[in-house]
């Protein structure tokens, strides 16, 4: 089956940035999926797929590289739980990289990501996903057109928030890597997941008009369940940081016992996915081991 990446480009003017996300929207849908349901035909409810995106790649500093993935849900109301295996892996070696199991509906940028050796070269890693009979799989590689910028906007030198889980705890920017901090709880009793929020800005990176996406406020922060065996719901799951070093809580409760995963994520005023421009928001991973 023929796949194209998600991918958005760099691009020099407000016209072509459009026309280039576009693109990219249309370019991410799998063969398999633009038969079932066309780019820009309105969302169904149920029934369709759900189809992960590959954001591009970035260097580290230790010679490796960091593949940046997130996902699809075209699905309006339907919510997928999809454990590692034969509908959700990722080949050659270990299916489990990370990868979510719980799949919200909607797009969901920068989900995870997946370290790979400074010899990775020219090979390529495959992510598919099952869901509603539909088979939908996506090329990982190190193409140089894929490389993108996630700690800092090129054009406007925006950086993403700075999230902690303790007043005095280690400073999160960017893509997720390892696990942020590590709870427990017991099933329907709120866990309090709490996090500190920061983005300091230039005065020239300031955007006209005011800062954040609501009230002025530095950042918006969601909570999302990445994996785990029973439902988790947050209240709020969306919140505002008012200020610098805003804390910010979510009530997580769940409904089963196990190990969860949850995604906490934060935006500037750049929005979801940074606009499609892999910057700048930040997400950290919570690991909640929950008791019967």
């Amino acid at each position: 089956m023929r796949t194209c990446d998600l991918m958005t480009r760099w691009v020099d003017s407000p016209m072509k940035r459009v026309a280039a996300l576009v693109a990219a929207a249309i370019c991410t849908i799998p063969v398999a999926a633009q038969q079932g349901q066309l780019p820009l035909e309105p969302q169904r409810e149920r029934g369709t797929s759900v189809t992960p995106a590959y954001e591009g790649w970035y260097p580290n500093g230790d010679g490796t590289f960091t593949l940046l993935l997130g996902y699809y849900n075209r699905n309006a109301r339907q919510t997928f739980d999809i454990p590692v295996g034969p509908n959700n892996r990722i080949e050659p070696g270990d299916a489990d990289q990370g990868q979510p199991t719980y799949f919200e509906t909607g797009r969901q940028w920068g989900v995870f990501t997946i370290k790979v050796p400074r010899d990775f070269g020219t090979k390529t890693l495959t992510w598919t996903i099952v869901s509603n009979g539909e088979k939908q799989s996506i090329p990982l590689t190190l193409n140089k057109a894929y490389t993108i910028a996630p700690f800092k906007e090129i054009g406007m030198g925006n950086t993403p928030p700075v999230m902690s889980f303790s007043d005095a705890g280690a400073k999160l920017t960017g893509p997720p890597v390892g696990v942020g901090t590590t709870l427990s709880g017991r099933v329907n009793q709120p866990v309090a997941v709490t996090v500190w929020v920061e983005d300091h800005k230039s005065p020239d990176q300031e955007p006209a008009g005011g800062r954040g996406r609501g009230g002025g406020s530095i950042a918006q922060l969601s909570f999302h369940k990445l994996r785990g065996p029973g439902r988790v719901t947050f209240e709020p799951a969306r919140a505002a940081a008012p200020v610098q070093r805003a804390k910010v809580t979510s009530n997580a409760t769940f409904d089963a016992p196990g190990d969860y995963i949850i995604r906490v994520q934060a935006n500037d005023e750049s929005g979801e996915g940074g606009g499609g421009f892999q910057c700048c928001w930040t997400n950290a991973h919570v690991k909640v081991s929950v008791q019967p």
